[in-house]
């Protein structure tokens, strides 16, 4: 998207009578106020994010004294080891971005309670699932800034020269083309899905299912089988990605054509894919809603990190981190941050007047990950990520478990039936093998 760039120079009283910031004008103070931040949206070259930064501190920040200085850009996983050490050495931040189940790992006391600096008034400007995952007992310890859902994403091009079936509605019929995608294309996978825990927490939900028990995946339920076997069945067959990583690394080279993933994704996800010949070839998009699973209830994720600021015995410190954080969740600068990555914006006018203008997002493809969340907005659930004690390793254990269980199995597959082993009873074995081996691990 086109970047508006601000050439007024917004005075010391405007900086506190902005919409939503009511933060104490600090612009008579003595010396500037510098506060570090990590995140995670972009890269270190090319990150809206570090262009709303910049417009922060040449405006309202330059008028209050306060410069926020982007010092390190990571992934999610990355910048959750990256805070804990940071902590053991007492060398935290004054801002970062993460999911909340950093708040496990640290102390809550380090962390400012957003409600401390946000009347009530200005709370309920912001939409209320967003807002409520940042609670954590009676503390807002992480404030939303940008949340995102996921989505089907298809090269359309190379599909299109594979198959003209359209209908993606459902993973089982998803399933089976990447089983006939594999074979045209002679062992290709035909799609990743990038998180393997959200696949089954929203889908076993969506069957009316219990995925966490007693703070463990609970894998004694039919709801648990109907999602493992089919799924199970593609990545055993070959069609389906159990590789590390995003799937938008491999989009790149063509070596899938499909991806479930976040809308944010569609940052990472290029118009042309080049070939191991160094040819490059422009592609089209196709943006699907999620799929359902034998007719379930539409269910997907509601995710995206959140921004957390580390508590100062300097109170005006605590003020200008305040400052910060009221201006970039602001309308104007949310709406232009979020839509430049895909991401939903986190306030109910920016949220209404996204929704209500689309035409306004000028990057076609970014317009079609819009559209898509449109069409699921009135008739999906969206659900967040349960949190309790362990819940990252949790995760981490069963997307680990999953994928090595059922890599293997598809390494077994393939010799037993290159050497002549009945396929179809070779399969049954394989996913009754992989299903008592992928729950024990579980336990």
């Amino acid at each position: 998207m086109k970047k508006t760039t601000i050439s007024i120079i917004i005075s010391s009283f405007m900086a506190v009578t902005l919409a939503g910031c009511n933060t104490q004008n600090t612009s008579f103070k003595n010396k500037t106020t510098t506060l570090s931040i990590w995140h995670v949206y972009g890269s270190q070259t090319e990150s809206p994010m570090n262009d709303i930064i910049d417009e922060f501190n040449q405006t309202v920040g330059k008028e209050n004294n306060v410069v926020v200085e982007v010092t390190s850009i990571s992934d999610s996983t990355a910048i959750d080891e990256a805070i804990v050490n940071a902590k053991e050495q007492d060398k935290l931040p004054d801002i970062f971005t993460a999911y909340p189940r950093i708040v496990n790992k640290i102390d809550k006391a380090l962390l400012i309670d957003w409600s401390d600096y946000f009347t009530e008034q200005e709370l309920d400007e912001y939409v209320d699932d967003f807002l409520n995952e940042g609670y954590f007992d009676d503390s807002l310890l992480m404030f939303p800034i940008a949340k995102s859902t996921e989505l089907f994403f298809l090269d359309k091009t190379l599909y299109e020269r594979f198959s003209d079936k359209k209908d993606f509605s459902d993973f089982n019929t998803i399933f089976d083309l990447c089983n006939q995608y594999y074979d045209y294309s002679n062992g290709k996978v035909m799609l990743q899905i990038n998180d393997y825990y959200h696949y089954f927490y929203t889908q076993i939900n969506a069957l009316g299912g219990s995925f966490i028990e007693n703070n463990r995946v609970n894998t004694d339920t039919k709801e648990f089988e109907t999602v493992f076997l089919p799924t199970a069945k593609a990545a055993i067959y070959g069609g389906l990605s159990t590789d590390d990583g995003y799937a938008s690394d491999k989009w790149k080279t063509a070596e899938l054509i499909s991806s479930i993933g976040s809308t944010a994704g569609i940052m990472y996800m290029r118009d042309y894919v080049t070939y191991e010949n160094g040819e490059d070839e422009d592609i089209e998009t196709g943006i699907y809603t999620y799929p359902t699973i034998d007719g379930a209830k539409p269910t997907v994720i509601q995710r995206g990190t959140g921004i957390f600021g580390v508590k100062s015995e300097d109170k005006q410190k605590n003020e200008d981190i305040a400052l910060f954080v009221k201006w970039i969740t602001e309308k104007e600068q949310n709406l232009r941050l979020t839509t430049e990555m895909g991401y939903l914006p986190v306030t109910k006018t920016a949220f209404d007047e996204l929704f209500s203008n689309l035409n306004t997002v000028e990057n076609p493809k970014y317009r079609q990950v819009y559209q898509t969340v449109s069409q699921m907005y009135d008739t999906y659930s969206f659900i967040s990520l349960p949190l309790f004690e362990n819940s990252d390793d949790v995760q981490k254990n069963f997307e680990e478990s999953f994928k090595n269980t059922l890599r293997e199995a598809h390494k077994t597959y393939v010799e037993r039936v290159e050497e002549g082993a009945d396929p179809n009873k070779t399969m049954e074995e394989l996913l009754d093998v992989s299903l008592k081996s992928f729950k024990k691990q579980l336990q």
